[in-house]
């Protein structure tokens, strides 16, 4: 069974100023700044440029969305851990000589294309007017359909499914087997094995931020800047799930939830978590009947939750030297 389960070094350069040749005055007008290596991550480095075209890209999805971006130095941590997060994938995809053949991109950038209403020449000049390219955008998915193969491997190879599992869905859902819900989440990761004043300090952050919320903060924009989710720029938005999709540490939760309302606190083996009910819908349909759709669902479930704690085990298993802002590596 398979889940759709939704970077070597270089050295920065230097600048050799000719002798004589223009006041210092001058000389400081034709200085600019040089592309520098932010992070190291294992043999591969991330450049500052890389960061830099990130962060934009970012800034404007959240504007694009009508959340309020978070400070410019924490929108950069935050993309920078992203990056790295990739970058690790990607190097263990080249060690797994995993590929992606030209038919399979080509049809997933069209897939694009089409659900956005524009056929490919329509989709290139909409990227070109927003200051992108096709070939750059082709690239992009190429790098997230290797990730995507790599955590096919990795990541669905963990997750099993019984019989019984199948059947205690079908009896716990009865009458409300087609409820969805709209959830929003914001996060304060722990490391692995952590120390109690590790511990005390994310509980302490995630009450703070509940706090904030609870005098009217707003979800989203708290999200953008503080969660450390992988939907933090996006505010913190999971979409719609079905009650079988929703992760196994929020199931307890999000039932009771009104729409608008934000849980309490909740511990998981990653950190610290809010849960948000932005919307529901249905909860009066038939219950699911094919057991194959069933088994997928809770598939879904399972691979979501194991998936954060699997990409916690590879950035605590590789070499990472933070450059940014003279944060520390790991």
């Amino acid at each position: 069974m398979r889940s759709r389960l939704i970077a070597p070094l270089a050295m920065a350069l230097m600048v050799a100023l000719p002798l004589g040749a223009a006041p210092l005055t001058a000389l400081a007008q034709q200085l600019r700044p040089l592309d520098h290596i932010v992070a190291v991550v294992n043999e591969g480095a991330i450049m500052h440029s890389e960061l830099e075209s990130r962060v934009a890209r970012a800034r404007d999805q959240l504007a694009k969305r009508g959340v309020t971006p978070p400070s410019d130095t924490a929108l950069e941590q935050q993309v920078l851990d992203r990056m790295i997060v990739e970058e690790i994938q990607l190097q263990m995809a080249r060690d797994a000589n995993l590929s992606v053949d030209d038919t399979e991109l080509n049809r997933t950038v069209r897939g694009i294309a089409e659900s956005n209403g524009m056929s490919l020449e329509q989709f290139a000049d909409t990227l070109e007017a927003d200051g992108l390219t096709l070939a750059a955008v082709r690239e992009d998915v190429r790098r997230e359909l290797l990730m995507r193969q790599l955590q096919q491997r990795r990541v669905a190879s963990r997750v099993t499914i019984s019989e019984r599992e199948v059947e205690r869905y079908l009896e716990q859902q009865g009458a409300n087997g087609d409820v969805r819900y709209r959830l929003s989440h914001i996060m304060v990761a722990l490391p692995q094995s952590p120390s109690q004043a590790e511990v005390d300090e994310a509980r302490a952050t995630i009450e703070g931020l509940r706090r904030r919320l609870d005098n009217g903060a707003d979800f989203a924009s708290l999200a953008a800047a503080e969660s450390d989710g992988g939907q933090a720029l996006n505010g913190g938005d999971l979409g719609w799930r079905s009650a079988a999709e929703v992760p196994s540490i929020f199931t307890q939760a999000v039932p009771s939830l009104d729409v608008g309302e934000v849980s309490a606190p909740i511990r998981s083996p990653s950190g610290f978590h809010l849960v948000r009910l932005a919307d529901r819908e249905g909860g009066q349909g038939r219950n699911p009947t094919q057991r194959n759709q069933v088994r997928q669902t809770l598939f879904q479930r399972k691979a979501n939750d194991e998936m954060e704690v699997w990409l916690q085990e590879i950035r605590a298993g590789a070499y990472i030297d933070n450059r940014l802002n003279g944060a520390s590596g790991s």
